[in-house]
Parts: C-alpha cells; structure tokens; sequence
C-alpha cells in the first residue's frame, strides 16, 4: 500500500480520507480559440482536470487534450475511450504520444463503449458485453507490456503507465477495476434497479468494489460522474435526462447522486457526506454544469 499524502487523512472507518478533486468534460466542438478558451477557463474556475469523452460528434480525444495542454497547467484526462474501437498498439502510440506532448499530465480513463449507434456509424461490428470487457481487459495487458518494453517507442512519460481510471457498474468492470484501476468511475444511474433508492444503489456498488479490491482498497480513488449541478435559485433542467432516462420520472432523476441540486452550502455538504460515507472524492462534470459546480468548489476546500 503506498504512503499517505499530507493531505490524506484515514477516517473513523479506517479508510483513507483522499482531498476532493473536480473534472470538467468539453463536449462541443469548436474552433480551436473556443476550445483553449473554454479550457483556460475551467482551470480559473478550480478544476483539477479537464476530460475529453471519446463519442462521435464530439471533439477527439487525443488532439484536444493536446490542445488543452498549450493554454493550461491542469491535468488531462480522457473520460472515458471507447477501447472497443481501437486496436493496443495503436492506442499505445496515441497514450504514449499525449503524455509526452502534455508534458505528463495525462490521465487514461478507459470503458468498453455501449452505444450500438456509434459502433454502426463507425462501420464496425457490435461485440457482446462479455466480448467487450474481453477486449479491454487485453487492451490493459498489452498496454503494460508495451510501455514495459524499452524498444518501443515512443515511450509514456509516466511510469510505468499513465494513472489508470475505469469506469464500471456491473460486477466483472468492478473486479476488473480492483485489479487494475488506480481510480475507478461510478456512472450516472451505478447499481439502479427497481425497488432501490439511487444512493442505496450507489452504496451497494462501493462496498462490492472494496471487497473486491482487498488490500488495494484504500489505493483506489473513487470518481462520481455528475451529470447536472443546479444552484439555487436556478430551478434545474432536466431536458437531457429526460431523454436519457426515459422510464424515470423527473422525481426520480432528482433523487440520483449524480444529479446535485439545492445552495451552494447544500451541494457542499452533499459531496463531503459522499466522501465520508462512501470514500467518493472525485468529482466530474461536464461543460453545461462548469460554471455552476465551480460555485461550490470553494467550500469543500
């Protein structure tokens, strides 16, 4: 188990009390000076990180980060790469290509990719899930065998690999996260089934990380993605999530830990409750919600 930081703190559970950090996701192309404006500002607004997804339609990842990187000093991250489009060799130039070019700043947030939409945009067969976890778990192997090498070239900056970030919700992405993962990513709807409350849910899909990552349980950091933050008075639009959900009611979007909604304060004693009781303290947003999350960042630190 590594050492603590100074600013690690082990809580009455015994667990390791990480400091909070917050992402911000750039979902809308533009021009380059929107894009490095947008990504200058995310950083005087707080945020520790700016991600990139990894969708048709939306910016690519790896040249956008590199982008980012000529107007910022915050790290980068990808959040999270399709790993079903791509081959580990070929990602492997990409990853090692960006950590240099960010001047090691890159965070590799890797999935398996679950829209069969962009799969047949791409012209590429849809695998199973099982298929899918199959090839990032081999993905992640190859990876580290690749930048474990000193022949190939070009190598990471980082070593011996970028820190790895999964995102996960059914069993085997948990316990593939436990294995691997130096952080490990909770969705929007983590654990929800019928006849559970979210946070219940969300609960439930911690504890069976930890159990599952054993001893590596307190070197795991923990990442909610948050998928809209609304300040009071602001009354919260939940239009998106509407269509991304479409068999929950409005009250029950309300109700998910990934939707914050209330004061500045309220929102505050939410995400330090999610720390405490669940070891959650990473936190992601995306461009919509930037500059209202920003609000709240000054009052957990």
């Amino acid at each position: 188990m590594s050492a603590l930081s100074d600013s690690q703190k082990i809580d009455e559970k015994g667990r390791t009390t990480r400091p909070f950090r917050f992402g911000v996701g750039i979902l809308k192309p533009g021009s380059r000076s929107d894009f490095q404006s947008t990504a200058r500002r995310a950083e005087e607004l707080g945020y520790d990180i700016l991600q990139m997804p990894d969708h048709l339609g939306m910016p690519a990842p790896f040249p956008a980060l590199v982008s980012a990187a000529e107007v910022t000093s915050i790290r980068l991250g990808t959040f999270v790469l399709n790993t079903s489009f791509y081959r580990p060799a070929l990602l492997a130039r990409d990853i090692a290509d960006t950590d240099q070019l960010t001047d090691g700043r890159l965070e590799l947030g890797l999935g398996t990719g679950y829209q069969q939409a962009e799969f047949d945009a791409a012209e590429m067969p849809f695998p199973s899930g099982r298929k899918r976890i199959d090839h990032l778990e081999h993905t992640i192997r190859e990876l580290r065998r690749l930048f474990a090498s000193a022949d190939h070239v070009p190598a990471v900056r980082q070593k011996p690999i970028p820190p790895l970030l999964i995102a996960a919700n059914g069993d085997r992405m948990l316990r593939l996260a436990a294995r691997e993962a130096d952080i490990v990513g909770f969705p929007l709807t983590a654990g929800i089934k019928p006849g559970t409350e979210p946070e219940k849910a969300l609960a439930e899909r911690v504890e069976f990380l930890r159990d599952a990552a054993g001893e590596r349980a307190d070197d795991l950091e923990l990442n909610l993605f948050i998928a809209t933050v609304t300040v009071a008075p602001d009354k919260p639009d939940l239009s998106l999530l509407q269509k991304v959900l479409p068999s929950f009611s409005d009250e029950q979007i309300l109700q998910l830990p990934s939707v914050l909604v209330g004061s500045e304060q309220q929102i505050a004693e939410k995400l330090q409750h999610y720390r405490e009781t669940y070891g959650i303290s990473y936190f992601a947003t995306v461009d919509d919600s930037m500059e209202a999350f920003a609000k709240v960042i000054p009052h957990v630190r």
